[in-house]
C-alpha cells in the first residue's frame, strides 16, 4: 500500500515516539511542539485524533493550555493508513482512545519511513495500563513520560484521579471530572471512594 520514502541519501528511516503521562501533564502541548518544529522544517505533517474526542474542538487538537493545531478526526486506526500518503511525520493525540489495531498501524507507518509521534494517557482512572498505550510504549524508539503536579500535596503526579462516580472506562472531562495525583494521594483517594 505504501511506497518506500527516499531522501537524498537513500531510504528514509522511520520511528515511533510516545509521549505519555497523566492528565494535565502537558502531553498534547509537547506533541504540538514537536509537530510545529517538523512543519517549520517544511516536512509534510498530518495530525490525527479519535473522532470521539470533541472536548475542545471537533477537528483541532487542543491542549489544556489552549494551544491548538489542525487535525483530522478518525473513527479507527485503520483510517490512518488511508490518509498518510506522501506524509513524513504523523502525529496522533489521545492514543488511549484508539482501538487495539493502533500499534500495528504505527509500526507499518514507521516501517515505511514515517516519523510517528503519539501522545496519550498511559494509565486509566483506576491506575491500570490504558488501551493500546502499553504496546506502543514497548515498540517505540523513544518514550517521554511527562508529569503533572499533584493537586493534594504538590509532588509530581502520574495518576489521573476521577472525581465523579462513573465507573465507565471512557469519560471525557476536564478539571470538573479529573485531578492529577501522586501515587500516595491517588491510593488514599481511591480508598476513600471505595469506603461505604
Amino acid at each position: 500500500m505504501f511506497l518506500e520514502h527516499t531522501g537524498p541519501r537513500g531510504p528514509r528511516k522511520g520511528w515511533i515516539e510516545v509521549i505519555c503521562g497523566s492528565m494535565f501533564s502537558g502531553k498534547t502541548e509537547e506533541l504540538i511542539r514537536r509537530l510545529r518544529r517538523a512543519e517549520f522544517a517544511r516536512q509534510k505533517v498530518e495530525i490525527f485524533k479519535p473522532g470521539v474526542d470533541t472536548r475542545y474542538h471537533a477537528h483541532d487538537v487542543v491542549s489544556h493550555e489552549g494551544t491548538s493545531i489542525r487535525s483530522t478526526p478518525v473513527p479507527g486506526s485503520s483510517h490512518l493508513l488511508l490518509l498518510t500518503n506522501e506524509i513524513q511525520v504523523v502525529g496522533i493525540d489521545e492514543a488511549q482512545f484508539f482501538d487495539d489495531g493502533l500499534p500495528g498501524v504505527c509500526e507499518q507507518l514507521a516501517n515505511t519511513g514515517i516519523r510517528v509521534i503519539i501522545a496519550g494517557l498511559d494509565m486509566d482512572f483506576q491506575g491500570r495500563p490504558f488501551g493500546p498505550m502499553p504496546a506502543l510504549m514497548a515498540m517505540a524508539e523513544y518514550v517521554t513520560k511527562v508529569h503533572a503536579i499533584c493537586m493534594h500535596c504538590g509532588d509530581l503526579a502520574n495518576h489521573s484521579h476521577r472525581t465523579t462516580a462513573s465507573q465507565d472506562l471512557v469519560v471525557l472531562g476536564e478539571t470538573d471530572s479529573y485531578v492529577p495525583l501522586c501515587r500516595t494521594c491517588f491510593m488514599a483517594a481511591r480508598s476513600k471512594q471505595a469506603a461505604p
